[in-house]
This record gives C-alpha cells, structure tokens and sequence, in this order.
C-alpha cells in the first residue's frame, strides 16, 4: 500500500470516529425569532507608490498658416506653433544626476497637393517663446532659426528646421521637477514670390528628450 493511500484512509477513519461522537449529542437549540447580530468588515488599502514621469503634450495636432508681410521678392506665411507643455511629476531623488531635458523640432518638406514642386523645410523659420517657465530661471526657450532666404541673425541660424531645433530646454532636471512649463513659437514660411500656386503640407515633429 502508497504511503498516498495510507494518508487517504486514516483521514476517513477520523472522519467517522467524529460522526459518531456528533450522533451522541443532543440536538442543537434554534435561534428564538427576531435575534439578529453584528459582523465588523475592515480593509486595510495602501497608499499607491507609483514613480513620477517626465511627459509632453502639445495642445492641437495641426496648423494652417496664413499669408501676411510678403513682399515682391519673398512671400510669407505665418502661424503660431500650437501650445507645448513639459509636465515632469517627479521627485529630486528619482531623476538621475546630472541630467537634463529639451524638446527638438524639426519638418518635413512642404508636399504639394498637385505635382507642385515641393517647399524645403530650410524655408520654414520659428521662434520660439516661453509661455510659462516656472520660478526657477532654469527654463528657457530656444533660439530664433531663421530660413534659407534670410540673413543669419545668429551665427549658422538660417538653415530653417531641416534639422532638430531647440523649442525649449533646462540644464538642470533635478531643480524643475514637480512642475510643467509650456512654451509656443512665431512660424514663417518664406518662399520665392514665383512658387508655384496650391496647397502644401508639411509634418513637423516635436521631441521630449533626456
């Protein structure tokens, strides 16, 4: 015999040794009517640990610029870069030393809806304006990037946003945590006055890096 089957039956051996003693008792006496009776039901529910998180968000997902100071050589179009806010919910003691965040941008060529000949993206300037950096002094926007067809007003500035391009920035990650900052940006679009006519698009993209 399994030492499996051993334990089997010296379970049910106990089992009827109990229902003989429960065959001797006598019988139970019923709860009189209306008696009633109180269960306390406690929880113990802890507070949630989660960590903080750096994050963007930008507050529309598209722009439609709109002509305005061109002139007979150069035609100008014009918009506002929607709303980007940096929200960082962290503690001083979860971000790493020494660390810094910055949001880039950069675009794409101007695609136009007819075979036109696309717009480069050198043609596309901005500038960048801080809207809300907080109390620290250690937020800041970017620099101004002209186009293509501009003079540097900063040294190698008119190259338009070919590449990524500073919208905003802080040296110092530990200092600004446990707030958000937003910023926008002045865009133009400057274009020879012979660009073809109809409609051009573009995809500007916006990164949040550490």
């Amino acid at each position: 015999m399994s030492s499996s089957k051993r334990q089997r039956l010296v379970v049910a051996g106990a089992a009827g040794a109990v229902l003989a003693g429960v065959l001797g008792l006598p019988a139970q006496a019923l709860a009189e009517p209306g008696d009633s009776g109180e269960v306390r039901v406690t929880v113990d529910i802890e507070e949630i640990d989660e960590p903080g998180v750096l994050a963007m968000s930008i507050a529309a997902n598209s722009i439609a610029l709109s002509e305005d100071g061109s002139t007979l050589l150069v035609r100008q179009f014009v918009g506002t870069l929607p709303t980007v806010t940096v929200t960082d919910t962290r503690t001083p003691e979860e971000v790493p030393d020494g660390a810094a965040w910055a949001v880039l941008g950069s675009a794409t060529n101007f695609v136009g809806d007819a075979g036109q000949a696309p717009i480069s993206a050198g043609h596309l300037g901005w500038k960048p304006k801080l809207i809300d950096g907080g109390d620290t002094g250690q937020v800041a926007e970017g620099e101004e990037v002209v186009t293509v067809l501009d003079e540097p007003t900063q040294p190698g500035n008119n190259v338009g946003l070919v590449d990524q391009e500073l919208l905003v920035s802080t040296f110092d990650s530990e200092a600004v945590t446990g707030d958000a900052y937003s910023v926008n940006a002045g865009l133009y679009l400057r274009t020879p006055a012979d660009a073809a006519a109809g409609k051009y698009t573009s995809t500007m993209t916006l990164s949040l890096f550490e």
